[in-house]
Formats: C-alpha cells, structure tokens, sequence
C-alpha cells in the first residue's frame, strides 16, 4: 500500500514537472530535463505503411520536444507467416534503416529501433536463410552508433495459450554490448524476452546502465501475466528507469500483441502509459532522482558477491577507446593490446621469453591481487583462461605457465597485477622450472633478451587481435 502511494505521489510530482517544463519550452525553448518518446504501434506485413506511421509518430514526437524516440520490436515488419517476414529481412544498409537514418537526420532526434530483422551479412552466417532480431540505435545525425542482436529467444509452448518457436527463423546473438551513450542516459540494450533475465539488466546496470530499454512485440496471453510486473521488478532491483516500447492490437489473422507501452522509474513507479491504441507517451528522465535514489539505497554496493558469485557479461569493448593503458608505472599503447573485457586487458610483451609470452592485467591498477574485488580477479582469470588457450593453439603447443609474481619478494617489478601466459613446448628450457629464472631477469638489463621495437609489438598485437574477433 505504501508503495502504491508513493507511486501515486511520484506520478503527480512527474506530471506537475511536465506540465511546468512544457511552459518553459514554450517560453524558453528548452527542457531542464531531456525527454523521451515511447511508440506503441501496430506493424503488419506492409513494411510502407509501417514506415509511413513511425514516421508520422517520430514528426509528432520532435514537435512534442522529446530528444530520443523509442521504437518496438518488430517496427519494421511482422509477416502474416513466418516465410514472409524471413522473404522481408534486409541488411543494416538495406531501405529501411537507410529511410530511418533520414528520419533521425530531418528532425535532429536520437532513435531506438527496437526490433529489425536483419539479414545476415556475407561473412557472417551467409548460409543461414534465418535473420537477426537486431535492436538498433541512431542519433541525431543518423549514424548507426550500436547494434544489439536479441540473445534469448522466446521458444514456448504455454497449453491454452501462446505456441511460438523464435528460434526457428532468428539467430541468437552472441554478445551484449555495453551501455550506449546518449543525450537521455546511459541505455542498455535489451529485446522483450530479454527482460525475464535478471541477469542480464544486472550486468548492464554494473557496466553504468542509467536506463535500460526492453523494446517488444508481448502476446496478450503473457502480457496480460507478466508485462508489468517484470518491468517493475527491473526498474527497481536495478534502480533504473526502464522504457519499454510495444505492439499492439491485431497483425493479422493469426497474430496480436499486448501493447501497454510505458516508462518505469527507478523507484517501480509508472510514470508514462500508452492507451490502447497506436500512439506515444513521454517521460522525462531525471538522473539526479536516479542518483538520489541509488545514494538513499546503495544496493549495488550491498551485494554479497562472496556468497553468491558476480554476473560478468560477454560484452563488446573497444580497445581503441583510449590511446594507452597504465601498467603500473608505465602506459601500453592501445596498438600493443588485443583483448580486452571491461575489467581486463591483455597485451604483447616487451621482452617476451618465449614466443606468444603475453601478458594479463586488471584495467585498475592495485598492486597485489588481494586489493582486487571479487569481480575482478573472476574476470582476470577467466581472461587469462581463454587468452592461453587461444595463444596456445595460435603457436601449436599443447602447454602453457600462468604465472602471478604477486610483490617485490615474489619477484614483481611492476607494480601492477600481471599475469604472465608462456606458451611451452618440449626442450624450451634444459629444466622445466627455470621459466621461473628466466621470468625473474627478462625485463631486467640482461643480453639474452632485447627490447622489441613499438612496431614489431604492434604489429604481433594485431595479428592476435584477428584471433579474438
């Protein structure tokens, strides 16, 4: 009851704020606090008059003042079989996105495109007649700034109810990438089924997710069960505002969804609210009422990772996202890293003892492996796991030393967690253990082994960085 009164309390707060920064807008021509557009539409098998009504709710949207406009999945196209929708199915570069470019370009606006089918590239699964659920996003100058490909797909078989098999005509994506930066938050990429995966929303918000996006097509038998529900429990264990788009109404013959496109606060308050016909409604995002609530509440930080493990995505991080990396008391160029993950990177190595001799630290610079948290020494030996088995079939052995040399009496001269791969083969060393010596004098001033030039480091980098793409 109290929750339903703070709701209620919250609802009046954001609708009063609304009404008085509509007043500015008018006199101002500005909003104190960037708002957003939430697309409740009915897709059908003509993928015109599908582009025509997001058009015409994207023009409705700018005139409304919103900065970002949230599609549903399956903007494009939902075919009145499943051949049909395949038969539609285009590349990024292909006539939709290509009209939804000009869309976002023409009113200077961000787009979150919910739910492409997306046809799948020459190089990657070219042979697979099936396509890509593809959430895109595009800002105001209608570049393609990130795409996700739906991970969990919605295979079930409810008795009475909703049989349906993604599966059958979509590819699972394979990673998830981090939040994407735009001028209403920090967003996280999701597609409807993706919201009954609490991990996921958790991995998202770890990686800085302010609002995280479930763009969807419900069927009316799950959504009348779940819908709000699930979008609620989301916002609140995540203390992020989540934005759902969503289809509605009849598709065709056999096919309806739910519809309820909304806005959910970080407290589980619903601030915005289709009705039940196409249309939008608009929220405006306050990050300093998300902060407000996370300081009040740090249950990000109350989280027992030692009694229950940490979630680690597999995320898509670029390398190149800074020109160097601290090791210690020294920068590695970018140029000389190949793998990296949020809390990990692996580079080449300036004075490698033996061929594929790499090296693995946290992106935090600590000294000694217990100043790490939980998370981080999970994800630098995961990193160091997948980095020498790649390296190790790279250089053909069947071997390899991990080596921690954790303080100066262990023989650490940079004072930085590192871990050394060595790749090994039979006769490397005339006794196996003096890897041990060898590690120890390398990076000292000994003639056995010479500093390697920035390009020849760069270049080796690059070669391994083929292996991890």
């Amino acid at each position: 009851m109290l929750h339903v009164k703070s709701c209620i309390s919250r609802h009046i707060l954001v609708l009063k704020q609304h009404i008085h920064n509509k007043s500015r807008m008018a006199t101002a021509g500005f909003s104190s606090k960037p708002m957003v557009a939430v697309v409740q539409m009915t897709s059908t098998s003509d993928k015109n008059a599908n582009l025509q009504t997001a058009g015409q709710l994207i023009e409705q949207a700018d005139r409304h003042g919103a900065q970002m406009v949230f599609l549903p999945e399956a903007f494009d196209i939902i075919g009145s079989s499943r051949q049909e929708t395949i038969d539609a199915r285009e590349s990024l570069n292909g006539p939709t996105i290509s009209a939804y470019k000009q869309l976002a370009k023409k009113y200077n606006i961000w787009l979150s495109l919910g739910g492409f089918h997306e046809k799948p590239s020459e190089s990657d699964n070219s042979t697979d007649s099936r396509v890509y659920n593809s959430h895109i996003i595009l800002d105001s100058s209608g570049d393609m700034v990130d795409v996700y490909r739906k991970t969990h797909l919605f295979d079930v078989d409810i008795a009475g109810g909703v049989k349906l098999k993604e599966s059958e005509w979509t590819i699972p994506g394979q990673t998830i990438g981090p939040p994407v930066n735009s001028p209403v938050g920090k967003i996280g990429l999701g597609i409807c089924y993706d919201m009954r995966f609490p991990e996921m929303s958790l991995g998202l918000r770890q990686q800085g997710a302010e609002i995280l996006t479930f763009p969807s097509a419900f069927t009316v038998t799950t959504g009348m069960a779940h819908w709000q529900p699930i979008l609620q429990c989301r916002a609140i264990e995540n203390q992020c505002y989540v934005i759902a788009a969503a289809q509605i109404g009849q598709h065709n013959t056999k096919r309806s969804s739910y519809g309820h496109a909304m806005v959910v606060d970080p407290w589980g308050c619903v601030i915005a609210q289709c009705s039940d016909t196409v249309g939008l409604c608009y929220a405006e995002i306050d990050l300093n009422y998300l902060e407000k609530r996370r300081r009040e509440m740090p249950v990000l930080t109350h989280r027992r990772h030692d009694l229950y493990g940490n979630i680690q995505l597999k995320v898509t991080v670029n390398i190149d996202d800074r020109e160097s990396y601290q090791f210690g008391q020294h920068q590695v160029s970018s140029s000389h890293v190949f793998y990296r993950t949020p809390l990990t990177y692996a580079f080449v190595n300036r004075k490698p003892v033996l061929n594929g001799h790499v090296l693995i630290s946290p992106i935090r610079c600590v000294a000694r492996i217990s100043e790490l948290d939980s998370a981080e020494v999970a994800d630098l030996f995961r990193v160091s796991q997948h980095v020498a088995s790649v390296i190790e079939n790279h250089v053909g052995t069947s071997s390899a030393t991990l080596a921690v040399q954790d303080g100066p009496d262990a023989g650490q001269t940079v004072q930085h967690v590192h871990v050394h791969i060595l790749p090994r083969k039979p006769g490397d060393f005339k006794r196996n253990d003096d890897v041990y010596e060898k590690l120890e004098e390398h990076d000292k001033d000994v003639e056995d082994y010479e500093w390697r030039l920035d390009d020849d480091m760069a270049k080796e980098a690059a070669q391994y960085r083929h292996l991890f793409s």
